[in-house]
């Protein structure tokens, strides 16, 4: 497996995969990998002939008061993991390489970046897509690979893909959990273990809210009321729970009639913690 730093030696070296007419998936990530990644990279891996991992922690996405200087980097380790689950590139590129001193050009969604996750992280979705959108010019694969948890991050990709006619194909994987369901993510290990333990309810409260969907409860200020409540008695501090359309990601109110998702967002001590459900 290739490690590579620039554009440049990127684009030489798929242009030899693309010139033998073999397709390429692509799985961008800001490293620090587990089980959730793995699983996007042995998807690619299995639907392609070649899988670019990309490791690239953006400086776009955090607020000033986030957590950019203290997200773990351990690009060996990573490395290690993905070939090992059938990737054949890293692309790690440097800063310079992203983002030159007087870049002024983004990538932004005005109708759907300021709500939910992005109300409280003010220009985070613009820098989601405006990497997103260099990292699809640069390695320019057939299909991106991207997990279910950040559902309105997902949601925004694919809308960007459609809008802008990148001939790319997003395949969206199922939220990977750990044993009590909570959804593994790379903040999960900023934890305590007692904050890990209460953080399952998360997932708990959203599991009691589709019980209640599924025997025939539509009010959609009550399934976010099963939830926070699961949330608030765990300890956790509730940061928001909507309930949104699958269709155009606006929130729902009153009676559901349409098929719509749970969104929540919570903190256990320090740490922000995201998840969703379909119903």
């Amino acid at each position: 497996m290739k490690i590579l730093n620039t554009i440049t030696d990127l684009r030489t070296e798929l242009a030899k995969t693309r010139k033998a007419g073999k397709s390429i998936g692509c799985v961008p990530t800001m490293g620090a990998l587990h089980e959730g990644h793995m699983a996007l990279v042995k998807k690619s891996a299995s639907q392609n002939d070649l899988t670019v991992v990309t490791i690239f922690v953006n400086p776009l996405q955090f607020g000033k008061n986030e957590d950019l200087d203290k997200y773990p980097r351990r690009l060996d380790d990573d490395a290690a993991l993905c070939e090992k689950h059938g990737a054949s590139i890293i692309f790690a590129p440097t800063m310079d390489s992203m983002y030159d001193t007087n870049h002024q050009t983004f990538v932004n969604n005005e109708a759907l970046e300021g709500l939910y996750c992005g109300k409280y992280r003010p220009g985070h979705f613009r820098g989601v897509l405006t990497v997103v959108a260099k990292l699809f010019l640069a390695v320019q694969p057939d299909a991106a690979y991207f997990g279910r948890k950040d559902y309105q991050q997902a949601f925004l990709i694919k809308k960007m893909v459609s809008d802008l006619n990148f001939p790319v194909k997003v395949v969206l994987i199922p939220t990977s959990r750990e044993k009590s369901g909570l959804a593994r993510s790379s903040r999960n290990e900023f934890l305590s273990p007692t904050e890990r333990t209460n953080a399952a309810s998360i997932y708990e409260g959203l599991c009691a809210a589709h019980e209640e969907y599924e025997d025939e409860e539509r009010s959609a200020e009550i399934l976010r009321t099963i939830v926070s409540g699961c949330i608030d008695h765990a300890g956790g501090k509730v940061q928001y729970v909507e309930v949104v359309s699958q269709k155009t990601l606006l929130p729902l109110q009153g009676e559901l009639t349409e098929k719509a998702t749970i969104l929540v967002a919570a903190h256990f001590g320090t740490t922000r913690l995201i998840d969703n459900l379909e119903l």
